[in-house]
């Protein structure tokens, strides 16, 4: 089978172009009069081997929103899907992006349905995702699937920066503060140690001072190693062992007050997305569960899904997961008694980001003047100890 570039007008007399695959010229044709299409021009298209691979980058969140809320827009003035995917897909600045829109082009072109092609590449487009516009595609309100798609995707991706952002200066202090420490042991201790050499009964603080100079340079390669290992494992454990680590997180209360926070905006925002497009009640649990990353958390939230499919009402099940506290519990049961259960889970989605935001800012500030006190301690203290042992170096005999 062959790829082939047309020019075409459609039904409303523009002029459009794309791509579809074909086993010869003539049945390219067909294929473009079965879809309503006058050719134009039909050519085989040249194989090339710039851009075919999505692995080079991925389609990362930002992508992905990207491509969602521009989904939205066309379809809600009216350009097809087929249409608007392709237009999207001669977005070269966006690599990875522009092959994925390309095959999922082509794929339509054959005649399959967008949510088909969607489930085709699990990686990017989550069962979630698929469900949100199977639905749509089956109610004929694509447009409003994707924006509200694209709503909760900023909301994700706001998030994530929020992380990112609480993050990221504390961890620039706490890479400013190891650097300066190995500086100190590596360079300027081994320097002072001449002045040393050959003493005998020397104060226990210049030993000490010498002997952690000296296992940091020798076993700082070491320590290295194992942290690029730790994070190694992190990022590729298995899902047991994610399980046993998850465990552990769950058991440090400052961590453990972080993880539920996040996951609690995770779930409830994707609730009220489902719930506002008609999803029925198991069935969003179902899907929202799998925006959850925390193991145990997800697993709870698995087993009220189970239970209301047994019978058992949302409050009641709900309330047993970690993420709903006493409060939020109430704003559940009173959303359930009126009917009102999307503009709930979205009260309590806004009101946890609020949380996080907050958590955030003090955690920033209050973790800044904490690493500098400990970077100025242990600097200071290696400074005095310094000055300490060469002050006393005429007292120290030969």
């Amino acid at each position: 089978m062959a790829s082939y570039t047309y020019i075409a007008y459609d039904s409303h007399g523009a002029k459009i172009n794309g791509e579809l695959d074909a086993d010869n010229l003539e049945k390219a044709k067909r294929l473009l009069i079965a879809q309503k299409l006058k050719p134009i021009s039909i050519s085989e298209k040249k194989s090339t081997n710039t851009g075919i691979s999505l692995n080079k980058r991925s389609v990362n969140l930002d992508d992905l929103e990207f491509v969602t809320s521009e989904l939205a827009l066309l379809l809600k003035s009216g350009v097809r899907i087929d249409r608007a995917i392709g237009l999207l897909a001669k977005n070269k600045s966006r690599g990875a992006l522009s092959v994925l829109l390309t095959q999922m082009h082509t794929d339509i072109k054959r005649g399959e349905g967008i949510a088909a092609v969607c489930s085709k590449h699990p990686k990017i487009f989550d069962n979630l995702y698929v469900s949100m516009v199977k639905l749509g595609e089956a109610s004929g309100t694509l447009d409003r699937v994707f924006a509200k798609l694209s709503e909760d995707l900023r909301f994700r991706r706001d998030l994530k920066r929020s992380l990112i952002q609480a993050l990221t200066y504390p961890s620039v202090i706490l890479v400013v503060c190891v650097s300066c420490i190995l500086f100190v042991f590596n360079y300027i201790v081994p320097q002072m140690s001449g002045l040393f050499e050959g003493m005998k009964n020397l104060p226990f603080y210049t030993q000490l001072l010498l002997d952690v100079s000296d296992w940091v340079q020798n076993y700082q390669i070491y320590v290295g190693i194992a942290l690029i290992g730790f994070i190694a494992f992190l990022y590729y454990q298995r899902e047991s062992d994610k399980a046993k680590f998850d465990h552990l997180i769950a058991k440090a209360p400052l961590v453990k007050k972080v993880v539920v926070m996040v996951e609690r905006i995770r779930f409830n925002a994707a609730m009220s997305m489902m719930m506002n497009a008609g999803i029925s009640v198991d069935k969003a649990i179902e899907l929202a569960t799998e925006s959850v990353g925390h193991s145990e958390i997800r697993s709870g939230l698995q087993s009220a899904g189970n239970a209301i499919r047994k019978g058992s009402g949302l409050t009641e099940s709900l309330s047993k997961s970690v993420i709903y506290p006493d409060f939020y519990v109430s704003l559940l049961e009173v959303g359930e008694e009126s009917g009102q259960l999307s503009p709930v889970f979205d009260e309590i989605a806004e009101r946890s980001r609020d949380d996080f935001q907050s958590w955030a800012t003090k955690f920033t500030s209050l973790l800044e003047p904490l690493l500098i006190l400990v970077m100025g301690g242990i600097v200071g203290g290696v400074v005095v100890v310094m000055l300490l042992s060469i002050v006393s170096v005429n007292d120290i005999s030969f």
